[in-house]
């Protein structure tokens, strides 16, 4: 019998980095500034939203060595606390987080591509929809030329980050450090900077999943964690100082999510700012592609493992093209429901904040496991300095909530998303005791 390929840690940083790597570092700077008024402060928003991502990945880490399962956070859910908050995770999801990554990705997109093609402002929801429709399409039809488009979108996305982010430091004039912006109505503080970050950090939990396919994973595991954080760190870091370097603070907040498209101008010209501009398109339309390649399989491998409403359609493939086709069609509608109703920002935070309810449970959880497995042995992975990394990956979380519930409280409109989040998580839990109800009776 051969030995299976193991990979290498060239391979399991690249993941880090490419899975992380999508839209948040082009469209989240001006949102980030805005919250905290400064420059120093959406600086350190920046480092704070990595040190939370990196002691996050360095406790999930330990769990997927000690838990050796695919799945993600839901299997670690259901793993550590039973299968009906592993459903819970799992249809959070399924009808918040998956449809969320769509939406607000979509709507970054078609924002960005409107003033490329010169389009007016009122054709950003139905571009919106034609990009999560048509990815979704081909996801349906071929998981080839899904995954065909991802490998072509990846080298690309890196592009635009090392031209901004390098040549910004020697083509700007304004004042980086110690920049404050007027006081304006929507400051919402730190840690709702903080929150909006880490829809850029977003993604470090894949790695977890390669963790039995590593070479010497006990060492190469929190190395790539450590090294690809720390990487995409550096660059969001980068891109950030650059932009402050060549427009202007309050340009930048007025901007938003265009003003990286805007330095790129400044930095090339019209035409360099043009093809700099298609490849933050070019790396948000991969981003896209990507979470509707992955996040569809969700509802598909719960149907498949526990309960579920409707098992038998969505644990089914299409005869024909071997996709998820139901879980496709779902999350694409609840996605659809979402940019008719809402801003992008307003969804990524929607979205990272219940997300980040069940990170936080998961980080937890490393605590029963040592207390369930013990100490890891020498050889194995464990996480380092324990337990204070954990803790600061659980306050993180706490920060991230907290920042919610402080941005929310700015807008009259906002107010009750944290409460409405929260409730569509708890209805996961009568649901799948009425499912396992009916499992019994029939």
């Amino acid at each position: 019998m051969t030995n299976p390929v193991r990979l290498k840690l060239i391979t399991a940083i690249s993941v880090v980095i490419g899975c992380v790597i999508g839209s948040g570092v082009f469209v989240k700077p001006g949102r980030v500034l805005v919250a905290t008024g400064s420059s120093n402060l959406a600086i350190l928003a920046w480092i704070l939203g990595g040190i939370i991502s990196l002691a996050g990945g360095l406790t999930i880490a330990e769990i997927a060595f000690r838990i050796p399962k695919t799945g993600g956070v839901y299997t670690y859910m259901e793993e550590l606390y039973g299968k009906t908050m592993g459903f819970v995770c799992g249809w959070v999801q399924t009808v918040i987080y998956g449809p969320a990554l769509f939406a607000a990705l979509a709507m970054f997109f078609a924002s960005l591509l409107i003033p490329f093609l010169g389009l007016s402002e009122g054709t950003l929801k139905p571009i919106s929809l034609i990009a999560v429709y048509l990815l979704a399409a081909i996801c349906a039809i071929s998981t080839k030329t899904s995954a065909l488009i991802q490998n072509a979108t990846t080298l690309i996305k890196l592009l635009p980050i090392l031209a901004i982010g390098i040549l910004g430091l020697f083509m700007g004039e304004q004042t980086i450090f110690g920049v404050a912006l007027p006081e304006v109505t929507e400051r919402a503080g730190l840690s709702a900077a903080v929150l909006a970050t880490l829809w850029a950090y977003d993604g470090w939990m894949q790695v977890a999943n390669i963790a039995g396919e590593l070479e010497n994973p006990a060492k190469n595991l929190p190395r790539a964690i450590v090294i690809g954080i720390l990487t995409v760190m550096s660059a969001y870091l980068l891109v950030n100082i650059s932009l402050f370097h060549v427009l202007d603070h309050a340009q930048i907040a007025e901007l938003g999510e265009r003003a990286a498209s805007q330095a790129a101008v400044v930095i090339f010209g019209s035409i360099g700012g043009t093809l700099i501009s298609l490849g933050i398109l070019v790396s948000i339309f991969g981003a896209l592609n990507g979470n509707i390649l992955t996040m569809v399989r969700v509802p598909f491998a719960i149907a498949n493992r526990s309960l579920f409403p409707c098992r038998e359609k969505f644990a089914t493939l299409h005869p024909k093209f071997q996709t998820p086709t139901y879980s496709i069609i779902l999350q694409s509608v609840v996605a659809t429901i979402m940019i008719l109703l809402l801003d992008p920002n307003r969804i990524t935070d929607i979205g990272i904040f219940s997300m980040y309810l069940f990170y936080g449970v998961v980080f937890i959880g490393i605590f029963k496991v040592r207390k369930q497995y013990g100490a890891p042995k020498a050889g194995e992975y464990k996480v380092p300095l324990y337990p204070f990394i954990p803790l600061i990956a659980i306050a993180g979380c706490l920060f991230i909530t907290y920042g919610m519930i402080q941005q929310s409280a700015v807008s009259e409109a906002t107010k009750f998303d944290p409460l409405i989040s929260i409730l569509i998580a708890a209805a996961g839990y009568p649901i799948y005791k009425f499912l396992e109800y009916k499992n019994k009776k029939a």
